[in-house]
């Protein structure tokens, strides 16, 4: 037997931001692929390997990967407790590219302070909230958790 996930309604406002956060998510996609391409390669984690052919093919597949992302938050509505949820999975497991900004010193995005860097580091876990908050799956967790 399957088992469905409960349809939980979500506010305008939820909506607002669900479709807000995917149109980021499609546009940091797309400048993966073209205006932001070097400033997204400073941020692949210096543990990877640091072939510049590898570094181009991470930030290009995961621009691909983010624009859809950033189209299922907008588009499957019917899906959006999921997409919520892989989506705040998905900001867990890049998490350590700005961990790897932050303690390398590498200067991207007009981040160019050891302090700039790590104020970013404290927008990650708001953009994990917001991926759950927005599509209804924070309250699907909390009321499965029960």
């Amino acid at each position: 037997m399957k088992n469905k996930i409960k349809v939980i309604k979500t506010s305008m406002l939820q909506n607002a931001f669900r479709i807000l956060l995917g149109s980021a998510m499609v546009f940091a996609g797309i400048g993966h692929l073209t205006f932001l391409r070097a400033d997204f390669q400073a941020q692949v984690p210096r543990w990877l390997p640091s072939d510049p052919a590898f570094m181009d093919f991470v930030v290009l597949s995961s621009g691909v990967v983010e624009i859809c992302f950033g189209l299922a938050m907008i588009f499957l509505v019917k899906h959006k407790i999921k997409v919520g949820i892989v989506l705040a999975i998905f900001y867990v497991l890049i998490f350590p590219g700005n961990i790897s900004q932050y303690t390398n010193g590498i200067a991207a995005f007009g981040l160019d302070t050891d302090a700039k860097r790590l104020i970013r580091l404290f927008f990650q876990p708001v953009l994990i909230l917001w991926a759950l908050w927005s599509t209804g799956a924070l309250k699907y967790l909390f009321e499965k958790k029960k």
